[in-house]
């Protein structure tokens, strides 16, 4: 438990929170552990129901097109992030389907249990507003991203992303630890395989990334910001 709080605290919105508060809103909190490659799906209604929090791991989060079937990904989200606006308004139509990249742990917040936080302490609220309107601005910036960019440039900006939110360091450089496909990068800007792939061999013909054991390093971050077109 004590592990779980520490990272809970890692959540931006409940940093104002003192480690009784915290403690108190574990004991009503819920958890799940999810297996690598294991889906949640959360439906329109039962968004509005409960916050999630990433306790562990990194998780997926994306849509499926009602139309073709396809995966567009919303975000990836790793260790201490609130998944989206769950927890506050139903979804519409669309459920939110969220993969687990690796094991991971997910935190659920009950809505009255949320909205409780925010009215008893504003930091919190403030919080959350902040949390909320940074990823609709970076959702923006992925679609203003997908309408005017090649899809070279659309990759470059998300590994530029990916490895300033999730990288780590390695013996070789900046890494991103997941090992993606390129099927799953090609949902997250809007592409398919094949054009991430030759996308992949310009990147690296260009000296931005190398790509070892399906693990990405970037070797020149001012290239890699050129090539997405910052």
């Amino acid at each position: 438990m004590k592990e779980i709080s520490r990272r809970l605290s890692w959540v931006d919105f409940l940093v104002p929170l003192s480690e009784e508060e915290l403690q108190d809103l574990l004991q009503r909190a819920g958890f799940l552990e999810l297996e690598e490659g294991k889906v949640l799906v959360v439906g329109p209604e039962e968004h509005a129901q409960g916050m999630l929090l990433v306790v562990a791991g990194q998780l997926q989060v994306y849509e499926v097109s009602l139309n073709s079937g396809r995966e567009h990904t919303l975000s990836v989200l790793s260790d201490g992030t609130a998944v989206g606006a769950t927890g506050l308004e139903p979804r519409w139509t669309r459920a939110l389907h969220i993969r687990a990249l690796e094991p991971s742990v997910v935190c659920r917040i009950e809505r009255q249990d949320l909205e409780a936080l925010v009215r008893g302490n504003p930091e919190v609220g403030l919080g959350l507003a902040r949390t909320l309107a940074s990823q609709l601005q970076l959702m923006e910036d992925r679609w203003a991203d997908m309408v005017e960019k090649e899809v070279s440039a659309r990759l470059a900006g998300l590994l530029y992303m990916l490895v300033e939110s999730v990288g780590i360091m390695s013996k070789d450089g900046p890494m991103i630890p997941t090992r993606y496909t390129h099927q799953q990068l090609g949902s997250m800007i809007g592409s398919n395989r094949e054009a991430v792939t030759r996308a992949f061999a310009e990147l690296q013909e260009g000296g931005a990334i190398e790509v070892r054991k399906r693990r990405i390093y970037v070797k020149d971050f001012d290239a890699l910001r050129r090539n997405a077109g910052e």
